[in-house]
């Protein structure tokens, strides 16, 4: 009789472990997910049941009344239809009048009346600012670029003129020393090199010179010494060429300057 208990009881035992999942942590899991789900029911019984604000309940009204069109029950509405008004008709004799009634602004912030004109007026202004600030900045930038590109012609100019000038005194020193004169009108008429400017330039502080030397320019010093050569040689240096007397020169070259003979 004991052993028939036993052997039901160890029976039963196996019967409940296959019918349920007694894993470790599995009723743990089971209890959160099912404590979310109630939450999450709680949650949305709550949202049917919210009562609406006031404001709430005067939107709702307001966007039910305009989405329906005003009906003969409307005193202002019977008015117009006694007057031969049709629905959907424009207002006005000529029928040029509005088809749509005027659309509400309804003002739901605390501000005073005019405040939200105010506020896009300084947008406006700020707007309107900043492209002026914009403008004058592009105005600025554009400026210093042409005076930037002047500095530098000026600068390739300069370069330039000091390039023909050194040509010309070349050309001035092996003419002269061809018709074997031994001494230039001018020192500076010969080119010279870096010790013997420095010494010339020593002698200059002791006397004077004829032209003045201190003050021209390299322009200046182009132009007297392009004029001694074609006058005493008959050469020009942007020809490179020694003409036959001054009516070949004038004929046959374009002229005193860099500028004539592009």
């Amino acid at each position: 009789m004991k052993c028939q208990k036993k052997q039901s009881l160890h029976e039963l035992l196996i019967i409940i472990l296959f019918r349920e999942d007694i894993r470790p942590g599995l009723p743990m899991l089971r209890r959160i997910r099912e404590a979310h789900q109630k939450e999450e029911k709680h949650r949305e019984a709550n949202l049917k049941n919210r009562q609406k604000s006031l404001r709430e309940e005067e939107e709702e009204r307001r966007e039910n009344v305009l989405k329906n069109a005003l009906g003969s029950e409307n005193k202002g509405f019977a008015l117009l239809q006694k007057m031969g008004y049709k629905s959907g008709q424009a207002l006005g004799k000529t029928g040029s009048g509005i088809v749509e009634p005027i659309p509400l602004n309804i003002k739901t912030g605390r501000s005073g009346i005019g405040h939200e004109t105010l506020i896009k007026r300084k947008a406006e202004e700020e707007l309107e600012n900043n492209r002026r600030k914009i403008h004058l900045r592009n105005q600025y930038e554009e400026k210093a670029t042409d005076q930037f590109r002047l500095r530098l012609k000026s600068k390739k100019e300069e370069l330039k003129l000091e390039g023909d000038l050194k040509r010309s005194q070349k050309a001035c020193h092996q003419l002269d020393t061809q018709k074997d004169i031994q001494v230039p009108k001018e020192p500076w008429y010969w080119f010279m090199s870096e010790e013997e400017e420095q010494e010339d330039e020593k002698e200059k502080e002791l006397e004077e010179d004829e032209y003045g030397d201190e003050e021209l320019s390299v322009l200046e010093k182009l132009q007297i010494l392009t004029k001694y050569l074609r006058e005493e040689h008959l050469y020009c240096i942007w020809c490179g060429t020694t003409y036959e007397d001054e009516e070949d020169l004038s004929l046959n070259c374009p002229g005193p300057t860099s500028a004539d003979h592009d």
